[in-house]
């Protein structure tokens, strides 16, 4: 009788392909922080603009001007609605773009923001949009140095949209980007994820889970300087916001050519979000965040950078989840609680749409 051999599990194996998508009109999945938008600028942009600035794809660029390092990112914010627990379009259009350039290292400093306005809207509410944007700009430490207003037609738009763009400056000794993930490192998250995406969702829907969800929406720059004080060689910065905190560990195994392993059971999931996450079908991993960065450090690093993070009010609730491996490169798995593994992929578009 032959010896019996132990089979060899490779993660990789796991995954069906899936067909190529052909899709000749743009869909709401494009702008979901997935796969459709990873198309979109594989496909589209990154042709027609082509340069290696761009083609990194990180959270903001990282530009040599002057002699200066500078951090520069551009977003726009179409939340619906408006306002909601624990936050406003206001609050997002100057935190989103703050954390951007935070996840590369920099202070940011300036902020420009670009208004459009749906004709009939009341002027209260952009008051209030605007307001909230200042409050936010002061408590980041930024100044909004400049905008623009346009408005459209009655039915051409949905009340207000806002972009921002922002620039901060990157110390010196410091490379955060996604390609600099190495094996060992460990997987750092700055606190409990899901909140964001099911405030805005329980407003926008009129779900109530019991308890009232607040988004976590906050800036991150001042946590980015408490752990860049333990140690310039933090390898990857990023917040989790469109796609989850999924999509982002996605992007960076990706780009890094290496893998990532979590932990499930040590991924802080609030109950409220749990809860409503089970009752809508939906997975805590791909939901959106406004307040949260994920950080891959080096293990001599680890425990000194976890402990400067829980020293901070954005960073209490910082947990390694796992940590980067050279098995399975570009794959994302979770050791599950009950001692299997799964697969975690790029979402194809968005669980929640409009949820920034």
């Amino acid at each position: 009788m032959s010896e019996l051999v132990e089979p060899t599990v490779d993660p990789a194996d796991w995954t069906c392909p899936a067909p190529l998508r052909d899709q000749p009109l743009v869909v709401m999945g494009h702008g979901g922080g997935g796969a459709l938008s990873a198309e979109l600028m594989e496909q589209v942009f990154a042709p027609a603009y082509g340069n290696a600035t761009l083609a990194a794809l990180a959270d903001s660029a990282v530009l040599e001007l002057g002699g200066a390092r500078l951090a520069f990112s551009t977003d726009a914010y179409v939340v619906r609605p408006l306002f909601f627990p624990g936050g406003s379009l206001g609050d997002l259009a100057v935190n989103g773009t703050v954390n951007d350039l935070a996840m590369s290292g920099a202070r940011p400093a300036f902020l420009s923001a670009a208004f459009v306005l749906e004709e009939g809207v009341r002027l209260s509410v952009v008051e209030g949009i605007a307001r909230a944007m200042g409050a936010a700009a002061e408590a980041a430490g930024v100044v909004v140095a400049t905008g623009d207003t346009k408005v459209v037609e009655s039915g051409h738009g949905d009340g207000v949209y806002v972009t921002t763009s922002g620039v901060g400056l990157v110390p010196d000794g410091v490379d955060i980007r996604p390609q600099r993930a190495r094996p060992g490192d460990a997987v750092i998250v700055s606190g409990p994820i899901g909140l964001h995406g099911v405030a805005v969702m329980s407003v926008r829907e009129g779900l109530e889970f019991g308890v009232e969800i607040a988004s976590d929406t906050a800036p991150l720059a001042d946590l980015v300087a408490a752990m860049l004080a333990v140690t310039p060689d933090i390898h990857v910065l990023r917040d989790p916001t469109r796609g989850g905190l999924a999509a982002s560990l996605n992007e960076i195994a990706r780009a890094s050519g290496t893998g990532v392993r979590l932990r499930e059971r040590a991924i802080p999931v609030p109950d409220a979000v749990a809860n409503a996450c089970g009752f809508l079908g939906l997975d805590p991993l791909y939901v959106a965040n406004e307040g949260r960065l994920v950080a891959f450090v080096p293990p001599s690093a680890a425990e000194e950078v976890l402990a400067a993070m829980r020293a901070h009010p954005q960073g209490v609730g910082a947990t390694v989840i796992g940590e980067c491996v050279a098995e399975h490169p570009g794959m994302v798995v979770v050791a599950t609680g009950l001692g299997g593994t799964r697969v975690v992929d790029l979402p194809l578009g968005e669980q929640l749409p409009r949820i920034c």
